[in-house]
Parts: structure tokens; C-alpha cells; sequence
């Protein structure tokens, strides 16, 4: 134990002051660089998360929109292109939904309507909904800018729209929906029919006098 009381005599020394003192200020100093590189650490990295979310946000909005000018058209495009449009628009979906923004899943619902109704309707207005493709727009970046109050919006849209009434109205749209795309997938099956004996035309052989004869 005589060390023990040799250093609590020389910590109660003044000779021990100037030493205790230094290796006070060692220790203040030490710990508030360390605080100070957490904290400036933290911020770059919510700075970096912060820009990717804005990234994917943004990525997601430009595909929907795109989505929004073919539903536009959809009854102009191929099979084959509504395809490739319909599992963009799925990708975005998942995309916004995934995002950690208060409010994406209810954006999400409210864009999945309004591409709907722009398919539904570009049977019947064809290629005059152009107001209706920048309005679309024009949320959707009003939502990137402002999520908390679009949100709200988006949500009294949907509000709205369930209640609505949805019967005899809403069986005749889904089978005038129905009788559209019918149509649009016959269409296109008599064009690739009509081609393919054309093809066969080319390259079948030139009938001859020996064919024409009984």
C-alpha cells in the first residue's frame, strides 16, 4: 500500500498541479476531436444517404412519367411495348414504395390510379391528353419537393375516388376495358396473320405450265 499513499501525496502536491493540468487538457482535447469527427462523420453520411434517396426518388418519378405519356398512347402501342411499359411502371412502383419518405406508399396508390385511367382513356380521347400527362408531371414533382402537404393531397384524391360509386358504372367501364383491349390484341393478331402469307408468297416457288395442267 505504500505506493498507493506515495501517489495520492504526490496528486495533493503543487509539484503534480502543472502535470495534472496538462494531462487534463490532453484528455479534454482527445475526446472533443473524437466528438467532433463522429458528428462531422454522421453528417456526411445522412448527406450521402440524403442524395441517393433523392436519386431514387427522382429516378422513379422520371419512369412514371414516362410510363404516363405511353399510357397516353396505350392503345397505339404493340403488345410487346405495353409489356416492357407495364413491368417499368412495376420497378417504379416497388421503387417509390421502398423509399423512406413518409407518404411514398399512398403516392405510389395515387400514381397506379391515374395510369390507369390515362390507359383507360387514351381508347376513347386517343392522343389528346397531353393536359393530362403534365398534370400527372407536374404532381409527382410537387410531391419531390413538398411530400408532407402532397401527401395530403394525394390522400383526399384517393379518399375521393373510393367514394365514389363503383356499381353499375364502374362493371360498364371494365367491360368497355375489356372489349378495348380485346379488340387492341385482335387487331394486332390480324396484322402479324396478314403478314406471315406474305412472307410465304416471297419465297414459294413460280407456278409452271406442268402445274396448270389437268
Amino acid at each position: 500500500m505504500q505506493w498507493w499513499n506515495d501517489l495520492i501525496s504526490w496528486l495533493t502536491s503543487s509539484a503534480a498541479r502543472p502535470t495534472l493540468f496538462t494531462a487534463i487538457v490532453l484528455f479534454l482535447a482527445v475526446l472533443a476531436a473524437g466528438l467532433l469527427s463522429a458528428w462531422i462523420a454522421s453528417v456526411a453520411i445522412r448527406r450521402v444517404i440524403a442524395q441517393r434517396d433523392r436519386e431514387s426518388k427522382a429516378a422513379a418519378i422520371a419512369v412514371l412519367v414516362d410510363a404516363a405519356t405511353e399510357a397516353s398512347v396505350w392503345n397505339s402501342l404493340t403488345p410487346q411495348e405495353q409489356v416492357l411499359a407495364d413491368r417499368a411502371v412495376g420497378q417504379a412502383d416497388i421503387q417509390v414504395r421502398l423509399l423512406p419518405i413518409r407518404g411514398s406508399d399512398v403516392a405510389a396508390d395515387w400514381a397506379a390510379h391515374q395510369l390507369h385511367e390515362l390507359k383507360r382513356a387514351s381508347a376513347t380521347f386517343g392522343y389528346q391528353l397531353d393536359p393530362a400527362v403534365v398534370e400527372f408531371r407536374e404532381r409527382l414533382l410537387d410531391w419531390k419537393r413538398r411530400p408532407a402537404r402532397t401527401r395530403k393531397e394525394f390522400e383526399n384524391d384517393l379518399a375521393r375516388w373510393r367514394s365514389q360509386p363503383r356499381e353499375p358504372e364502374h362493371a360498364i367501364i371494365a367491360a368497355q376495358d375489356e372489349w378495348v383491349a380485346a379488340q387492341h390484341h385482335e387487331r394486332y393478331s390480324d396484322t402479324a396473320r396478314f403478314a406471315a402469307p406474305e412472307r410465304d408468297t416471297d419465297t414459294a416457288p413460280a407456278p409452271t405450265l406442268d402445274d396448270a395442267r389437268p
